[in-house]
């Protein structure tokens, strides 16, 4: 998919900086925003239209918010590749729509660890559902425009003014290596603080 239309969002971030500004651009302009717990909180307090995370897979938040996207009816429509007839009818059967964007940011690790907190509190930063969306959307970068960062809501933003809110295949591309970028150094910081 060369050029894609951007209709319907999941917005999860831990860093909140320019979320409400960046949300508004897109409801204004009538994307349909999905969000999880204290990011939907945020938005619903600045007066946008948001459904839950929760009323997508009918299915609560559950492990004191350790298991709330990981979901095939988050995970089915982040990873169907648009292109594909089959994949567009698997969901329509299971009653599944696609994402055309993913703004996800992770829970601070790095916080955790600069504070100094106990090795079971500082486990509990680390975050699961934010990687595997960033790399299921990156992987599918040719149906999905994943936004790792609020550093990148200027340039996504300036994307969609210029193409009549559609992302062309390079900015998704090069979107989707940001992504792996985070989630790398993500990891990497977890594999360092784990290692005795």
């Amino acid at each position: 998919m060369e050029v894609l239309p951007i209709r319907r969002a999941i917005l999860s971030v831990t860093d909140k900086s320019g979320l409400v500004d960046f949300a508004t651009f897109l409801s204004s302009r009538d994307v349909e925003l999905i969000s999880t717990g204290g990011t939907q909180k945020v938005l619903e307090a600045a007066g946008l239209p948001v459904t839950a995370v929760s009323t997508v897979t009918g299915f609560p938040e559950i492990l004191g918010g350790r298991v709330k996207t990981l979901h095939p009816k988050i995970h089915a429509g982040i990873l169907a590749n648009k292109d594909d007839p089959f994949h567009m009818q698997t969901l329509a059967e299971k009653g599944i729509r696609p994402f055309d964007l993913v703004c996800v940011n992770l829970y601070d690790f790095a916080g955790a660890v600069e504070r100094h907190l106990s090795l079971e509190e500082a486990v509990e930063e680390i975050d699961i559902g934010g990687p595997c969306m960033l790399r299921a959307a990156a992987k599918n970068f040719h149906s999905v425009l994943v936004l790792p960062s609020p550093q990148w809501y200027g340039a996504a933003m300036d994307e969609l003014r210029q193409h009549d809110m559609n992302v062309s295949l390079n900015f998704r591309q090069v979107m989707a290596s940001r992504a792996f970028e985070a989630t790398s150094r993500y990891d990497a910081l977890i594999t360092s603080y784990l290692r005795p």
